[in-house]
């Protein structure tokens, strides 16, 4: 069980934070894209570092388990933020589904604000092996 208890939350930070890994790596291949997209959608392109920054060191603070509450605390905030500037109109299907699934992912940071990283992170030590 000592396995299953160590090894759960180092694989549940590493799929939720995925999703922000690629994206903020997908946003430095397609920056003009991207940096159009944000600005017809009301939301300046200069902020466009800032939003790759995040993804990209949020993620990997995540997956390694460094300052693990504070990441996931930030990033619950930009997955509220983003299903409310970019994906609020309901009326399209895809648009609602994507509004659900950054909620849920909020719903995600938030467990791991409560309750850390786990035991193989930077944050608590990594465990040491049993003999």
């Amino acid at each position: 069980m000592k396995f299953i208890e160590n090894y759960s939350s180092v694989s549940g930070r590493i799929l939720i934070s995925a999703i922000f890994l690629m994206a903020g790596l997908d946003k430095i291949g397609g920056y003009q894209g991207t940096q159009g997209y944000m600005e017809a959608m009301g939301v300046p392109g200069a902020l466009l570092p800032l939003v790759i920054a995040t993804e990209v060191l949020g993620a990997i603070a995540i997956i390694v388990g460094y300052k693990t509450r504070l990441a996931a605390f930030l990033l619950t905030g930009f997955s509220l933020i983003s299903a409310f500037v970019f994906h609020f109109n309901f009326a399209d299907q895809m648009q609602s589904i994507m509004f659900m699934k950054n909620v849920a992912i909020a719903g995600g940071f938030l467990f791991l604000v409560a309750n850390g990283a786990g035991p193989v992170s930077i944050d608590q030590g990594m465990p040491k092996p049993a003999h």
